[in-house]
């Protein structure tokens, strides 16, 4: 392999976008009416969540800025922050509308874990990351930086901590670049496979982890997934996994303090109404710790959605065990023997 450069839209440096304001969509009065609108009109209809499409939520002026951000996520900087959504004053059910209504105009949701959910909730419901099964955000740890498995993650923010909860992104091909002029020799580890631990949600005739590298050129794109706190568990509890090399580690624990850099990460708060849309490939994500307030009721939560557009970018075969397949529009997310999908309103 040839390791260049890269150029273009997707390599951006925190420290100075945190400077601008450029990478968040304010919606209007006309767009929210629209979506309330919208909402109303397929509660109304008493339709299942899961069937939710851009013709049965229509939005005739939003539709196409949606299209547009669509394109930006895949072929720009990677990501974008809605903000606005009214959502204080909707029911549950009417955020979950919104929600994966708007998630409808960028792609098919795809469902983000054993139980079959379309739709996600960010929460921290007391359980132990000790546990094998249980994953980062069902708690209020936090998340190292990461990639999730699919091609777009939105998160629709309901309510904040009362302390911490930030959120950070740093791009892929930022880190790339930074690797490459750092230390150029430890590169080719990241192309190599490292087993990652599936947390238990484990397809028919699969292992419980798949072997995947955390860098991939192809279609003249490159490509990122990366979870470091799974690669290390995989580590632990699977003997028969692939050891890891030195190399590897080294290359691992410089991606990771290039993340933390400042100059290169983006941090940003959340808002009630903020949409937070991500495109996996070429953007990592992680979460500072937070506390909750004492009151149940006002805990921080979020509405996620996994999102397949079939615009989406090719990928290599090597992504099918964790993706489930490499067609766009219809991989990514947790697909096992006889789960059935479901949008469940309440964290479960």
């Amino acid at each position: 392999m040839h390791y260049e450069p890269i150029i273009g839209p997707g390599v951006w440096y925190g420290r100075q976008l945190g400077k601008r304001d450029d990478w968040i969509r304010h919606l209007n009065a006309a767009e929210l009416e629209e979506i309330a609108e919208a909402v109303r009109a397929y509660r109304a209809r008493g339709a299942a969540l899961s069937e939710i499409s851009p013709a049965t939520f229509p939005l005739p002026a939003l539709g196409p800025v949606l299209r547009a951000v669509l394109a930006e996520l895949l072929d720009g900087r990677g990501f974008i922050m809605l903000r606005g959504l009214p959502v204080e004053r909707w029911a549950s059910d009417e955020q979950a509308i919104a929600c994966m209504g708007i998630g409808s105009w960028l792609g098919r949701p795809r469902p983000q874990n054993a139980k079959g959910h379309l739709l996600g909730h960010v929460k921290d419901l007391g359980l132990d990351i000790r546990d094998s099964n249980v994953r980062y955000y069902q708690t209020n740890r936090r998340l190292e930086y990461h990639t999730d498995s699919v091609d777009i993650v939105g998160l629709l923010c309901l309510k904040t901590a009362k302390s911490g909860g930030e959120s950070y992104l740093a791009s892929s091909i930022t880190l790339y670049n930074e690797m490459l002029a750092r230390r150029k020799d430890l590169l080719p580890a990241l192309f190599e496979p490292f087993p990652t631990d599936r947390r238990g949600e484990v397809p028919e005739g699969m292992k419980p982890w798949f072997d995947i590298p955390i860098y991939h050129w192809y279609a003249e794109k490159l490509s990122c997934i990366y979870v470091r706190q799974y690669i290390e568990s995989a580590q632990k509890l699977f003997p028969e996994a692939r050891r890891l090399t030195r190399a590897q580690i080294a290359a691992m624990d410089l991606l990771d303090d290039l993340c933390n850099d400042p100059a290169i990460h983006l941090s940003m708060d959340f808002r009630p109404g903020d949409i937070q849309l991500l495109h996996n490939h070429q953007i990592l994500h992680s979460r500072a710790d937070f506390e909750n307030w004492p009151e149940p009721e006002r805990h921080r939560h979020l509405l996620r959605l996994w999102l397949a557009p079939i615009e989406a970018r090719p990928l290599p075969q090597v992504y099918a065990p964790r993706y489930g397949g490499i067609v766009p529009g219809e991989r990514g997310g947790i697909m096992l023997e006889g789960t059935k999908t479901t949008v469940p309103l309440r964290a479960e």
